[in-house]
């Protein structure tokens, strides 16, 4: 079953990128076209690749609740307790600007929370880096495990998402002495897949993140063995997979770091 979703995810990635080929520049992607579920403004490129990767989910036949970034909750068949958790594009800015830092994130799971997320599947456009992970079957980039080089027991490279600069001015001073070095990438979901593969030591969301943001790239952070909690609604295990819940993310090596950017969070 994971395989035959591993399957669909892939060419879902297939078919973003011939939407991606398609809408060039920003006259063609950035057009504000509708509001999405989620609340944020929906734009020529999300709704597009949303529309792109719907036309594959229901080419599968299976029976699944699809929860999306822009169209919000959708039947599929018989729906039932499976859950398919989409951003078509995480880092639409980065995409609407020509930025090449924006994945592709789908979180295949067999219940309504982040601990029965089975499936992580992000392809970042950029790089064309594939990230997968399996419950309890480990983390891998482009068909490669995910080895020996984990993130340091001090943060020397911290990034922060969601960078309103009204928020970066806010909390970096918080950070003074926690973390060494800044950096600002444009997607929460790449950001945790590059913690994953001890690329960064820290990552934190400074505005409420949402499931679709989160769902696949925090089952690369678990299956490290990594830390990971949400500053307004913990624990994250209980966390749902639907739009409503929005929280702040820390994420880290260790559950220590991890309440230390919190607790500057909310300094």
């Amino acid at each position: 079953m994971v395989e035959r979703w591993l399957e669909t995810c892939r060419a879902a990635a297939e078919d973003v990128r011939l939407v991606l080929a398609e809408l060039k520049g920003r006259a063609a992607r950035e057009p504000v076209v509708g509001a999405g579920e989620g609340g944020d403004d929906t734009t020529a490129i999300d709704a597009a690749a949303e529309a792109a990767i719907v036309r594959r989910l229901e080419q599968t036949g299976e029976d699944f609740l699809l929860v999306s970034e822009e169209l919000g909750e959708r039947r599929f068949g018989a729906g039932g307790p499976r859950r398919v958790v989409v951003d078509p594009i995480d880092g639409s800015l980065n995409a609407k600007r020509g930025l090449p830092h924006f994945c592709l994130s789908i979180a295949v799971a067999d219940g309504g929370t982040m601990a029965d997320v089975e499936l992580a599947y992000l392809y970042d456009f950029g790089s064309g880096e594939e990230w997968t992970a399996r419950r309890g079957g480990g983390a891998s980039v482009d068909g490669r495990p995910l080895g020996a080089d984990l993130p340091k027991d001090e943060i020397e490279t911290l990034a922060f998402e969601a960078t309103l600069t009204s928020l970066v001015a806010e909390h970096a001073a918080g950070v003074v002495g926690l973390a060494y070095r800044l950096r600002i990438m444009g997607s929460l979901a790449l950001a945790l897949c590059n913690l994953a593969d001890g690329r960064l030591d820290g990552v934190c969301s400074l505005k409420p993140a949402r499931a679709v943001d989160i769902a696949a790239a925090q089952l690369l952070v678990r299956e490290r063995g990594l830390a990971i909690e949400l500053v307004e609604t913990p624990p994250f295990d209980a966390a749902p997979l639907d739009l409503g819940a929005r929280s702040r993310v820390v994420a880290a090596g260790t559950p220590e770091l991890c309440r230390k950017l919190a607790a500057a969070l909310s300094a």
